[in-house]
């Protein structure tokens, strides 16, 4: 067992971010419910003067009116709501029954039992009445409406017996759900299907529902991948009617069409992609103007051209909002058609575009820029391998143009880390699978100069497009428009990263963002091919916060950029296809668009974004546990990378991860130590630390949990 202890509170940063600033406005108001502030006056309050973080207390109150926290008085002036001893949060279960409530309203997370879950399921937005306070807990409070289900079907696995059928839910559900006979669907004992919840009476113990689709068997390959998709409301196949429309679309490219284009089919022009890819939606032009001088034209397909506001098949892209890529496949935010097809650009064939065509001189310094409409024609395709010998060897096809693009790469990657981007280079982990899907061995995937080629040219259409519509000149109003931002680092998080990196002779500078950003560099720099490497890069990357989609602009602190966008791959990204629009639009000197309707659907995106990055990791997870399958009782090195309360996880040589369950370390009762990262034995004071060498033993496999169990074999070395 163990105990988690209280961590003392970190020292309050001088330069807010906005989870910190959304805490510190909703303080402020809590003092003072009956009274309206704007974003002066709450600056004034909590003593703020710079420009950055009084635009950001701006953009705080704006989200905080969103979500239902305060009343928009007038212009500017918002109020808190009224709510008496109520917050409203989203559910965590906890494998024990019950759940803790996170608001953003309280300090600490509420807590409430089962009995007063009141049927509340995991990540439902719910209304929680705030008991008196318990000395045995901070809050406590019962859930007493539920706003917004998280979830309208969920995936699992069916369970008959006699004439009962139950449905038994994948993941953090705790409840079973009862599938009268005449709705299971001929869903058959032990497979994987999908459910939906009818009705929830009261006083029910469990829900009652149908079978809406039979996955198939459990094991079976692609059952296990949708279900995986199912799990987090992601689908699984195109609707026969949209399919029947992306068909009907031709590949010829009409001459007029052509005519009012900027035609770059006589530019050399090529494609570098993965291997397997299928669906390419980015394009490199390059041509010697002389006198160190370069055009580089970043070529786009040209989606919106096909798909238009409102479509059977914009509707489509819209409620997917992403490709998902799985461990095995991709699950295309577009039809085939027109994902591998009409707007793919391929070699050997004209394409539509959207392009930004840029002068650059020897320093990739940007001369001069032109965005809109082209044609192109690509001459070759490389995949990133085929690109990377060129660059390594200097000969083979185009050597001239991708060396000259490489080395124009270079420069604008020296200058933005230079500007206090951070170099976050994370080595993937892949599967060689046979034709059924099983994993048959592991590799890892690591990015080159060939890859970087690609992102930088990439990264500079996106900024500057982001400019041209965010930061026009003589401005002070710019246009509406959908940004990727990413906010600053919690000071919180970082002091208690740096707390543990000292133990290994390192540290980073909290003053600023941006020596924290350079200092990070430097770290990342350092322990490049340290035993401590992959712990310290995981560690850095879950201090930082998550980039997501907004109109409200507030810069992206990775890149350190002030403004960033998606422009180059609207085949599998939703975002980009609206950027597209408004790009198009304001080029042509259209009005603004309604900022609340664009930022609904910035929302989405960004949720849809999350859904499918954990399904790709939970793709991930499944081959894992699957290929360690065929190697129980073996003995392999590791790596502690996770602390918790219920166990230690330990990252294997071969980057596989699996854990040590708490209850296995039966020589002591352990306390985990949040502070250090560490469970340590109450009355042995052995300790167990993120970093520390370990051997472990696999001990098993649920690949229903996707859960991969060790046992301690030894600890730096000592066999124990």
């Amino acid at each position: 067992m163990a105990k988690k202890k209280k961590r003392k509170k970190g020292r309050k940063l001088a330069t807010y971010n906005k989870t910190k600033l959304k805490k510190a406005v909703l303080g402020i108001l809590y003092d003072q419910p009956s009274k309206s502030v704007n974003y002066k006056q709450v600056a004034s309050q909590l003593g703020i003067h710079d420009a950055e973080t009084r635009m950001l207390i701006n953009v705080v109150l704006q989200e905080l009116y969103d979500d239902e926290y305060l009343d928009l008085i007038a212009r500017g002036k918002y109020r808190l709501k009224s709510r008496g001893g109520y917050v409203i949060g989203s559910v965590d279960l906890q494998p024990q029954g019950f759940a803790y409530i996170n608001s953003s309203e309280v300090d600490s997370p509420v807590l409430v039992s089962s009995r007063n879950l009141n049927h509340a399921m995991q990540d439902d937005k719910v209304r929680v009445l705030l008991y008196a306070h318990r000395k045995k807990h901070d809050i406590e409070g019962e859930v007493i409406e539920i706003i917004e289900r998280a979830k309208s079907v969920f995936v699992g696995t069916v369970s008959i017996s006699g004439d009962y059928c139950f449905f038994i839910p994948s993941g953090k559900v705790g409840f079973d759900i009862f599938i009268p006979w005449e709705k299971r669907n001929k869903a058959k004992n032990g497979q994987k299907a999908v459910a939906k919840i009818l009705d929830w009476p009261q006083h029910a113990k469990n829900p009652f529902g149908e079978i809406v689709d039979v996955l198939g068997d459990t094991g079976d390959n692609d059952a296990e991948m949708h279900a995986i998709l199912a799990e987090f409301d992601l689908p699984y196949r195109f609707p026969e009617k949209v399919d029947k429309v992306a068909e009907k679309i031709p590949l010829e490219i009409p001459e007029e069409e052509i005519n009012v284009r900027r035609d770059m089919r006589g530019v050399v022009t090529f494609t570098i992609d993965p291997a397997d890819a299928k669906d390419f939606d980015d394009a490199l032009s390059f041509r010697d103007l002389g006198k160190n001088q370069f055009e580089v034209g970043v070529h786009i397909a040209d989606v919106t051209h096909y798909v238009k506001p409102n479509s059977l098949i914009d509707d489509e892209a819209y409620d997917r909002a992403t490709s998902v890529y799985l461990v095995d496949r991709v699950v295309p935010m577009l039809p085939e058609r027109l994902s591998n097809g009409v707007c793919s650009l391929r070699p050997n064939e004209d394409k539509l575009c959207f392009s930004a065509i840029f002068k650059i001189n020897e320093n990739a310094e940007v001369l001069h820029q032109w965005f809109g409409k082209t044609v192109i024609h690509s001459n070759r395709r490389f995949t990133y391998e085929e690109a990377q010998q060129v660059i390594e060897t200097g000969e083979g096809d185009l050597n001239k143009e991708i060396l000259n693009l490489n080395n124009l790469a270079l420069k604008l990657r020296e200058n933005r880390f230079k500007a206090g981007s951070i170099a976050f280079d994370r080595i993937e982990i892949k599967f060689n699978i046979d034709e059924t899907g099983k994993p048959l061995s592991v590799y890892f995937k690591e990015a080159k100069e060939s890859n970087n080629l690609i992102e930088e040219f990439m990264l500079l259409a996106n900024k500057k497009v982001a400019e041209l519509i965010g930061n026009p000149e003589g401005n002070k109003n710019p246009k509406t428009f959908v940004y990727r931002i990413h906010d600053k680092p919690d000071i919180e998080k970082l002091e208690s990263f740096n707390y543990f990196i000292h133990r290994f002779g390192y540290g980073i500078q909290l003053v600023t963002p941006r020596m924290i950003s350079d200092s990070l560099n430097k770290l990342l720099k350092n322990v490049k091919g340290k035993k401590e490497q992959d712990v310290i890069e995981n560690l850095a990357i879950r201090t930082m916060a998550k980039a997501e989609y907004s109109t409200r602009n507030i810069g992206h602190y990775g890149l350190s950029f002030e403004y960033y966008t998606h422009f180059t791959s609207p085949i599998r990204r939703y975002p980009d296809v609206m950027v597209h629009r408004l790009l198009e639009r304001y080029l042509e000197g259209g009005r603004s668009v309604n900022a609340q309707k664009f930022e609904e659907m910035c929302r989405h995106s960004s949720d849809m974004e999350t859904r499918a990055a954990n399904a790709e990791r939970t793709s991930i997870k499944y081959k894992q546990v699957e290929f360690m399958q065929d190697h129980i009782g073996e003995i392999y090195k590791g790596v502690i990378s996770g602390i918790t309360d219920w166990g230690i996880y330990v990252e294997l040589d071969n980057k596989i991860e699996g854990m040590i369950p708490i209850r296995e370390l039966d020589d002591d009762f352990y306390v985990f130590d949040e502070k250090n990262y560490a469970l340590v034995g109450k009355h042995s004071h052995k300790k167990y630390q993120l970093g520390d060498d370990l051997q472990v033993k696999i001990w098993r496999t649920n690949l229903e949990r996707k859960q991969l169990d060790l046992k301690l074999a030894s600890i730096n070395g000592d066999w124990i």
